[in-house]
């Protein structure tokens, strides 16, 4: 049962915008009791804190639980929780609060069941969705018990990641928001409390780059200046280059995939790929010295692991004075040259092995010098065909 309330308590609708009043401050506490829910309540203290509590009486005793403060606990869950807890004593069931207490912090919890939860993922994402726990999410939240972690918290740790954190955050909480997925399924959280549920991302503006001729000269020329010292890189930028491919796909390659004229990529970002070879890869690879102790064609030094490419790269587009020239630039500029050539977006899609037109098309950059000799081309006959031009 309720217990009963005096008549000249205060009454108002306690959802988020009435927390976020400045209320008067007296010597003692008081309490504003919800109009809708009898029982929940606002408690005013004189140091300005207001906490969420519900009343209720139970085996005739009344008990007072605090649900936490408003600016920790919004207002919907604070009134979600006050009615399962009425519901429960009802019911002649004590209020579990222990059971939040017995969950585990996020960072014994990614512990136990880390490799539970990343056996759908590939390995690329295991070991990109790894890095950003490590660095972006347990200094946040490792401490914190899975349970108790709130979309006010969520919002924080949002704010918090303005200006150069934004991309961290944005690779980052689909991370989070799976971990609290997979806690809700092992019943460590409630179904449907998932925090990062709605959360917005920061918009990032889209880098649209591509080589000129003139860049792509610069390179060639770079590309055979090195070629005498690190030939497997240099190889490495020519099949990207020569196929469009992405660099994981070149950089992890098999002998054993290699079937000219094609790759046979057993599986890559969307699924098994086959990556056709044109005459000017086919020499590249031709080239290239198998080791016996490895079936990596690109391996380092020790054979047991890829190449670094990606390190070699920042240094070497520095010497070709294109430092803002990233590696996934070369598969736009592959793409947007076979456009530029008139080779049908379909091909090109199974070039790249893309799966939807629409995924191929957001490739077709024509540069502003090909725009404006196409609208000069345009403008002149129009003038022509009025009389402008003789």
């Amino acid at each position: 049962m309720v217990p009963k309330r005096r008549r000249s308590a205060r009454r108002a609708l306690l959802d988020g915008n009435f927390a976020r009043r400045k209320l008067p401050l007296r010597e003692r506490e008081y309490c504003i009791w919800d109009t809708e829910l009898a029982g929940f309540g606002l408690r005013v203290r004189p140091s300005g804190n207001y906490f969420w509590f519900v009343r209720l009486r139970h085996r005739g005793k009344h008990r007072r639980i605090t649900l936490g403060r408003t600016d920790e606990l919004e207002a919907g869950l604070a009134r979600a929780q006050a009615r399962r807890i009425l519901a429960e004593a009802a019911l002649d069931g004590l209020p579990k609060r222990a059971v939040v207490k017995a969950t585990p912090t996020m960072a014994d919890f990614v512990e136990a069941y880390w490799d539970d939860l990343s056996r759908v993922w590939k390995p690329s994402t295991t070991k990109r969705n790894w890095t950003a726990w490590k660095l972006t999410i347990k200094p946040t939240f490792g401490d914190t018990r899975v349970a108790d972690i709130l979309p006010p918290d969520i919002h924080r740790w949002r704010d918090g990641c303005a200006g150069e954190s934004e991309v961290k955050f944005n690779r980052a909480v689909p991370v989070l928001s799976a971990l609290f997925k997979y806690a809700e399924a092992l019943k460590m959280r409630r179904p449907g409390s998932n925090p990062c549920r709605g959360m917005p991302r920061y918009k990032r503006q889209s880098v649209e780059r591509y080589l000129t001729p003139a860049e792509y000269r610069r390179i060639g020329a770079a590309l055979r200046d090195a070629e005498a010292d690190r030939p497997a890189e240099v190889a490495i930028a020519r099949l990207l280059l020569f196929t469009g491919a992405r660099v994981g796909e070149i950089k992890n390659l098999r002998w054993e995939w290699v079937k000219p004229p094609r790759l046979l990529l057993p599986d890559s970002k969307t699924g098994p790929k086959v990556i056709w070879l044109n005459t000017q890869a086919q020499d590249v690879l031709a080239g290239i010295e198998r080791r016996e102790d490895c079936d990596l064609v690109f391996p380092n030094r020790t054979g047991k692991r890829p190449l670094n490419f990606d390190t070699w790269w920042y240094k070497f587009r520095r010497r070709c004075a294109l430092p803002d020239v990233r590696i996934h630039d070369l598969r736009h500029s592959f793409a947007s040259t076979a456009i530029m050539d008139n080779v049908p977006l379909s091909t090109i899609g199974k070039l790249l092995g893309h799966k939807l037109v629409e995924t191929t098309a957001k490739y077709a950059h024509l540069s502003d010098d090909v725009i404006g000799e196409a609208a000069e081309r345009v403008s002149g006959s129009l003038a022509q065909a009025i009389g402008l031009r003789p």
